[in-house]
């Protein structure tokens, strides 16, 4: 059994362009999520959807049980793939996350999805942290614009500023292309 598992975190309709909190590139970043997660399956890992919801019912985005919160359609879990349903930026707090992975031997994650500054980058260094061998697949992510001080930093920026510090110390950060010719 493969000791390799994908986590795909977010992928949620609220961010693509009918959504109510729309990420750049997030259409580009979910494509290259489906072939990762094509991948993954018939590599045999162990493939686990994490998706956001805030706890409560008039929530900016990612409302319960709402169609926002949906997984999208091109990364639809098959029976018998895990959910997680995580209600804090940091797919492992407060969440089963950590020993679905101990209890299938995983000593290898990937993780693709939303949103690089987020969510991505406190999982990725979690995982570090936990000692997992830890991969980030930088164009299966997407970000969105930010501002700081009054000055606004494009979402390329952010979604590059946070893949470097993580290769810096924390991950491998490849392309998708680069994942799969391995």
């Amino acid at each position: 059994m493969s000791k390799r598992a994908l986590i795909l975190i977010d992928i949620q309709n609220d961010y693509f362009a009918n959504g109510k909190w729309p990420l750049a590139g997030m259409d580009s970043a979910t494509a290259n999520a489906a072939r990762v997660l094509a991948a993954a399956r018939q590599a045999g890992d162990k493939v686990i959807h994490v998706c956001h919801e805030f706890e409560s019912a008039d929530a900016p985005f990612l409302a319960p049980d709402s169609a926002g919160a949906s997984i999208h359609p091109q990364v639809q879990p098959l029976p018998g793939e895990a959910v997680v349903l995580k209600h804090q930026i940091n797919a492992f707090l407060g969440t089963d996350l950590k020993a679905q992975l101990d209890a299938a031997g995983i000593e290898q994650i990937t993780l693709v999805g939303a949103m690089s500054h987020m969510c991505i980058d406190a999982a990725a260094r979690a995982s570090a942290d936990f000692g997992y061998a830890t991969a980030v697949i930088h164009n299966a992510c997407a970000t969105r614009d930010q501002e700081f001080e009054g000055r606004g930093i494009a979402a390329e920026q952010v979604h590059a500023a946070y893949m470097a510090a993580l290769a810096f110390a924390y991950a491998g950060v490849v392309s998708t292309e680069q994942y799969l010719a391995d």
